[in-house]
């Protein structure tokens, strides 16, 4: 289930209040808090999956706990109200299927009235996505884009610059460092979230892929879309 870009929106008020600066040990709840709350395309996940603790740790546990370094978070008054969540190389990364199953058996998710119809509804898409071949890819593995990052925004800080400062500052450090690309996923019907991304230098790569398990409020199948953007040439984001 992609994060990247949950909750970007329109054009807003002035941010000259938001910093940013580097994440700390102090923000780890309000990160969580955030993906959480914002983890159905900038809304809230919780109709859908109500289990914070394993929804937060699968999109931000790795980040806040093994790679801080890389992480960025925006703050107003005191308060966190975004983050940008970032990996240098993703092959550093465990497998996210294994930390569902560690989930689904520490926290019984696949009995809990709330999340049990969703695990169960995986497993009967993949199985039915393998039959057809066409298993989703769980990670973007190509040498071309070894970085990733996720980034939400509370709704108080979109549409106000934050989100291009942060994409902005994230990957000059990549490119700072001889990274030569890196990627995201999102929602595909997340149509905001994608003009947003494209208007900072991604790019579409590859078609869109079904998302096991996971549907709309109507019932409908979701989809994600991974995105890509190189960095070994001059940088395509204006600050």
């Amino acid at each position: 289930m992609p994060a990247a870009g949950s909750g970007l929106g329109p054009p807003g008020r002035d941010g000259a209040d938001l910093v940013i600066r580097p994440y700390e040990r102090r923000d780890r709840e309000a990160v969580r808090h955030i993906c959480f709350v914002t983890g159905y395309m900038g809304d809230p996940i919780a109709w859908a999956w109500p289990d914070q603790e394993s929804f937060a740790d699968l999109f931000t546990g790795y980040y806040t706990d093994r790679e801080p370094e890389s992480a960025l978070v925006v703050v107003t008054e005191g308060r966190v109200v975004g983050y940008l969540l970032g990996c240098r190389d993703s092959s550093t990364v465990g497998m996210p299927a294994a930390m569902v199953v560690r989930h689904l058996f520490r926290r019984g998710l696949a009995l809990r009235p709330g999340t049990a119809p969703v695990v169960w509804r995986a497993a009967a898409d993949l199985a039915a996505d393998l039959v057809r071949r066409r298993p989703p890819d769980a990670e973007l593995s190509d040498p071309r884009w070894p970085a990733h990052l996720h980034i939400d925004l509370l709704p108080e800080a979109r549409g106000r610059g934050v989100g291009r400062r942060l994409i902005t500052t994230w990957l000059e450090s990549l490119r700072g460092e001889q990274v030569p690309g890196c990627h995201l996923g999102t929602w595909a019907e997340n149509a905001a979230a994608i003009a947003f991304f494209e208007s900072v230098g991604f790019r579409r790569e590859g078609p869109i892929q079904s998302m096991p398990g996971v549907r709309s409020p109507e019932g409908d199948r979701h989809h994600s879309q991974w995105m890509v953007v190189d960095l070994g040439r001059a940088g395509p984001i204006a600050p």
